[in-house]
């Protein structure tokens, strides 16, 4: 057994190093901490203690997608602290225009979003582990109503109660 205790990086094959650089710095607010060669970028998250949270590999523009529902990777989850941050975080990817849709999965709220490369992401937060109640074995998907989560959870929300 690998007694593992986190994940605590990933790694993209992109076409255009520096848009794909330039959208999770705009997006994610990621920090380009190094590049290697021209081929390759490290970022990493504000507050982070990793060295990197993500790597850009870059494989040049004639570089094919996969076919989606093939085998391999389907999504990277980004956790935010605060439903006002997953808010915040729908804004913005749709600011960038990255934002595919929102679900609710008892126990986390997600966003779901694509990169310039057409890499899919879930930004998630998650429901405090007391407040699971039917969901601690259970992940349905359904529409997020986003508002009623934030009245629900929300700081304000929270001070009042």
């Amino acid at each position: 057994m690998i007694p593992v205790s986190r994940l605590n990086h990933a790694v993209l094959y992109v076409r255009d190093l520096d848009r794909s650089s330039r959208f999770y710095q705009e997006a994610f607010g990621f920090q380009e901490i190094a590049r290697e060669g021209g081929m390759m970028a490290f970022l990493r998250a504000g507050g982070s203690q990793n060295h990197h949270d993500l790597g850009l590999f870059n494989v040049g523009p004639a570089a094919s997608r996969p076919p989606r529902g093939s085998t391999g990777l389907y999504h990277l989850a980004w956790e935010v602290p605060t439903i006002e941050d997953l808010a915040r975080a729908a804004e913005t990817l749709s600011g960038v225009g990255a934002l595919l849709g929102a679900s609710d999965h008892g126990a986390t709220k997600s966003l779901y979003g694509r990169d310039p490369d057409g890499n899919e992401f879930e930004i998630m937060w998650m429901v405090p582990r007391d407040q699971w109640g039917e969901y601690e074995n259970a992940a349905p998907v359904a529409p997020l109503d986003l508002e009623r989560e934030l009245a629900r959870y929300g700081r304000d929300v929270a001070r009042a109660g």
